[in-house]
């Protein structure tokens, strides 16, 4: 995720990394317990070989191993291609009962129609992600940075066309979202009639972007690392404080959606989040058991 990203760890000096004050917007349900889950980007990590996957074993079980280890996937793949129902099918099988599968949506419906004229993809996307049955999390739409609030009628004319039996969540990237404003409230209030989630990306030079509004029962946070840095640390720590203290308002579920450099780190990131989970709400979060150092920093 380079959106907000700094080229050297000496850009992050004096970034206040605390977060705004939560907004719940939705009407709340009680559930039992949050259900936390971590997780990566893709499972195609050759340096992960010797560690979190054997040594000796060839890259089609690496989704399989995948699945054993972490509790969810960003599925970036159905961004560039949509996939058909066999294929997602094949990996929802290869994974555990509690997996979850959060897809990002088709760029062709989101980059290059811009939402126009996507009901041919759109349906295809949707067939493929049934095939994932009770493995599919949320999907995702990521907006264009251009994509600004003067586009708010045609966003909501498409968010209102979605399955409401599927979770959905927006990620906005353009600024005059995180501001109030008649067109971007129009489609706020929308989301929040709808169910619809609010992407959070906690990343370093868009802090807008942690917007913590909370629109849905379910959290997508996509969390921009850099390898171990103190922040990363702090960060981590600062969401678990808050799923202790926001669990009780109605929250289903949340998905840590780590992006580490290369995802070299990422196993680690996900281990400490993990450790401070069960250390603080003694909440069981699947995480990578490295059982050889590798190339992975432990």
């Amino acid at each position: 995720m380079k959106f907000g990203k700094v080229d050297s760890t000496d850009d992050l000096n004096g970034i206040i990394w605390d977060f705004p004050q939560t907004s719940i917007e939705f009407s709340s349900s009680k559930y039992e317990r949050v259900k936390v889950s971590a997780g990566g980007t893709m499972w195609t990590i050759r340096p992960w070989r010797g560690s979190v996957y054997p040594q000796k074993d060839p890259m089609r079980t690496w989704p399989k191993h995948y699945g054993s280890q972490f509790g969810n996937i960003e599925l970036n793949a159905t961004h560039y291609k949509i996939y058909p129902r066999d294929k997602m099918l094949q990996w929802a099988e290869l994974m555990p009962d509690e997996f979850k599968f959060c897809p990002k949506f088709p760029a062709i419906i989101s980059h290059y129609r811009r939402l126009n004229n996507c009901a041919g993809p759109t349906d295809d996307f949707i067939e493929g992600m049934l095939a994932m049955g009770e493995k599919l999390g949320p999907a995702f739409l990521q907006l264009p940075p251009h994509f600004g609030p003067k586009h708010s009628e045609k966003l909501i004319e498409y968010l209102e066309s979605w399955p409401r039996e599927l979770k959905m969540a927006v990620e906005f990237r353009h600024p005059e979202w995180f501001k109030r404003g008649h067109q971007a409230d129009s489609v706020w209030e929308t989301m929040s009639r709808l169910g619809i989630g609010a992407v959070i990306c906690d990343t370093a030079t868009r802090r807008d972007a942690l917007h913590m509004r909370v629109t849905a029962p379910f959290i997508l946070v996509r969390f921009g690392g850099y390898s171990g840095h103190k922040s990363d640390k702090l960060r981590i720590k600062n969401w678990v404080k808050w799923i202790a203290s926001h669990s009780r308002l109605g929250i289903e579920s949340f998905y840590f959606l780590v992006h580490q450099k290369n995802s070299l780190y990422t196993p680690k990131t996900c281990i400490e989040f993990a450790e401070l989970c069960k250390k603080t709400m003694g909440i069981y979060v699947k995480s990578p058991i490295i059982k050889s150092r590798g190339n992975i920093i432990i």
